[in-house]
């Protein structure tokens, strides 16, 4: 594909690209991606997304607690989530929002933790990595509920699994949209609700080591296969690959303030 292209989710600290994530930067690099945005899920791998942003010039970091581990929050490890964010290499606060799928965090204890790394991202003017599954209403409504004295809020809808209601309220709230290699699965019904995004909203993502994209279903994802997702996109939309590269590419340098 020629173009640029920016990973806006993958979890590069994850042990499966312990043997060679030299390479696998690298692989990325040749696909021509030029940002990766790793992504944090607890305050150890917070750190490690932090480490890599710094050893890699292509990569940044977002930092927060996922909802399966909003039990492990504490005011020590907000503070230190909190002081992490300041980095200049940390884009983002996340991936937060609430999973009542996994039972790992009890949902009141999740809605909490959402809420607190909510204002800690308009405090520092960060953008927010939602994650949802089986939660799409209480999200929304604890978004909406907190934008109405925080109009800053924003960010992107990770991997979006929702309907058209949580597409239109997602977009409502200023939220960007970013679709993961299983908009490629045959059977997504994720294909039918892209041509009611706006263009400057789309964003793409592998969620690495996660969600391998056709034709790579069933081995590790990695960012260099973001690739396969955009020219998904770009066929449903009767676009061609690179400007939906370099289109999604503008959208994820604006989401992040990325160089």
């Amino acid at each position: 594909m020629n173009g640029t292209l920016v990973d806006t989710h993958a979890h590069l600290d994850h042990e499966r690209f312990d043997a060679d994530r030299d390479a696998v930067i690298e692989r990325a690099a040749a696909e021509g991606v030029v940002r990766i945005v790793t992504i944090g899920t607890d305050p150890a791998s917070c750190e490690r997304a932090l480490n890599l942003a710094e050893q890699y010039e292509t990569v940044f970091a977002v930092v927060g607690l996922h909802p399966t581990d909003a039990r492990l929050a504490t005011p020590a490890v907000l503070d230190d989530i909190r002081s992490m964010a300041d980095h200049p290499r940390v884009v983002g606060i996340g991936e937060t929002g609430l999973d009542y799928y996994w039972k790992d965090s009890e949902p009141s204890v999740q809605q909490d933790v959402f809420r607190e790394q909510i204002r800690l991202a308009c405090d520092l003017d960060l953008p927010m990595v939602i994650h949802v599954r089986q939660a799409h209403e209480d999200v929304l409504r604890i978004l909406e509920e907190e934008k109405r004295s925080r109009p800053t809020l924003r960010g992107v809808m990770h991997c979006f699994s929702g309907d058209a209601d949580a597409l239109r309220k997602s977009l409502e709230l200023d939220f960007h949209i970013s679709f993961a290699g299983n908009v490629t699965y045959r059977k997504s019904a994720l294909t039918q609700l892209l041509a009611r995004i706006p263009l400057d909203r789309m964003l793409i993502e592998t969620d690495c080591p996660y969600l391998p994209p056709v034709p790579h279903r069933g081995q590790r994802n990695e960012p260099a296969f973001v690739k396969y997702t955009a020219a998904k996109v770009a066929g449903i939309l009767g676009m061609d690959e690179t400007s939906l590269a370099e289109l999604t590419s503008r959208n994820a340098a604006s989401a992040f303030g990325l160089p």
